[in-house]
């Protein structure tokens, strides 16, 4: 199965997760988590102008233990192994950092998007789901837009 990660954080060089948000391939299912306890000191000016203003929405926030098991419990629901698809190793790395280390079974692998994602295709297909549905900046909907792009640049790729 393929899940479509996006983050947002503090800073690359002080990064600590502030939400995250996984999308699965068939549409079937999704999760979106923003973290209370994430070390606001850290924002970077962007962040703070671009990423902050969008929390809230979705309901409380969660501790980085909460986190933990709440990610622990989506991945469980997940039938087979589960590989990670993402535009960013940060995303990556800051999801292994977000599970610890009792890393779910199913999880698998991680497939760097960034080749697809510097197609026209999949570049169109994001600005279009950004344009029609979601801000960017916002890591359910980077997520989405994510999976949108894949989905363009994976039907335009078949039977090569």
């Amino acid at each position: 199965m393929l899940v479509f990660l996006d983050t947002e954080f503090t800073d690359s060089l002080n990064c600590d997760l502030i939400s995250i948000a996984m999308v699965r391939q068939d549409g079937q299912g999704e999760l979106y988590l923003e973290r209370s306890d994430y070390e606001a000191d850290w924002c970077n000016s962007f962040v703070r102008a671009a990423v902050l203003p969008q929390l809230g929405a979705a309901g409380p926030a969660v501790t980085q233990q909460q986190l933990a098991d709440r990610l622990a419990t989506w991945f469980a629901m997940l039938p087979g192994p589960v590989t990670v698809a993402s535009d960013s190793f940060t995303d990556w790395e800051l999801l292994l950092d977000a599970v610890g280390y009792e890393r779910p079974a199913n999880l698998g692998g991680h497939l760097d998007l960034r080749h697809a994602a510097a197609s026209p295709i999949f570049s169109r297909a994001v600005v279009r789901y950004h344009e029609d549905e979601g801000p960017w900046h916002h890591a359910l909907h980077d997520a989405r837009a994510l999976r949108q792009g894949w989905l363009a640049w994976s039907e335009a790729h078949q039977g090569e």
